[in-house]
């Protein structure tokens, strides 16, 4: 789970560390993400309370600037796999949401680590047909070799929406698969979301200084 953390917790960063802002009519998927980078690192690096690591206020700004462009529900059905076929309705309901809120926990804990990273993106290698493109960047960071990190970016009926991050090679959804898979393996869907449920509630409990340890 360390690994897992780190990919998402470099992820935060990105989106909170671009100095491109132009929002436009029918908005490409490259020019998205660095939308959402800057209104994240405005506002991050503006307010006292964010930096100091207040909870609702870091967790208030992953639920507006970020979540509203990740598609959960995609990423939870790839990371569990065939098993969400097999899913009830409300098993992937209750999966999405502890999944989300799993992940909500750990970006709001690196975003209030955030200080001076900055991010740079690459040029985008799509066609204006494709429905589904990577958007490749990488995340400059005061020590150490940069950080690539790319984003997998699909074309939905609202607009284009994130549903896998790559770090240093390793795509999110793949990682979490392999720990969704042992814990199907153990107690099957309902013990994955108990397993999930109970990591949350240990989130809840902590800072958010620490919530990403």
């Amino acid at each position: 789970m360390k690994f897992i953390k780190q990919i998402i917790a470099v992820a935060a960063v990105a989106f909170a560390t671009s100095a491109i802002a132009a929002p436009a009519a029918n908005e490409a998927p490259d020019a998205l993400v660095k939308r959402i980078s800057s209104e994240v690192l405005d506002t991050a690096k503006n307010d006292k309370d964010i930096q100091a690591g207040n909870t609702k206020k870091v967790m208030d700004l992953v639920e507006t600037k970020i979540l509203p462009y990740v598609d959960f529900e995609r990423m939870t059905a790839l990371a569990a796999g065939r098993y969400w076929r097999e899913a009830t309705p409300e098993q992937k309901r209750q999966l999405s949401t502890e999944f989300r809120t799993l992940l909500i926990f750990t970006y709001s804990g690196a975003l209030s680590q955030v200080r001076n990273e900055t991010i740079e993106f690459k040029p985008l290698r799509a066609d204006p047909a494709d429905a589904e493109v990577e958007v490749r960047s990488q995340v400059n960071v005061a020590r150490g070799e940069p950080v690539l990190l790319n984003y997998r970016v699909a074309k939905t009926p609202a607009g284009w929406k994130i549903y896998d991050i790559n770090v240093l090679g390793a795509w999110l959804v793949e990682t979490y698969k392999g720990t969704f898979n042992t814990e199907i393996s153990k107690g099957g869907i309902d013990g994955l979301i108990k397993t999930l449920a109970a990591k949350n509630k240990q989130l809840a409990s902590k800072p958010l200084a620490t919530a990403k340890k």
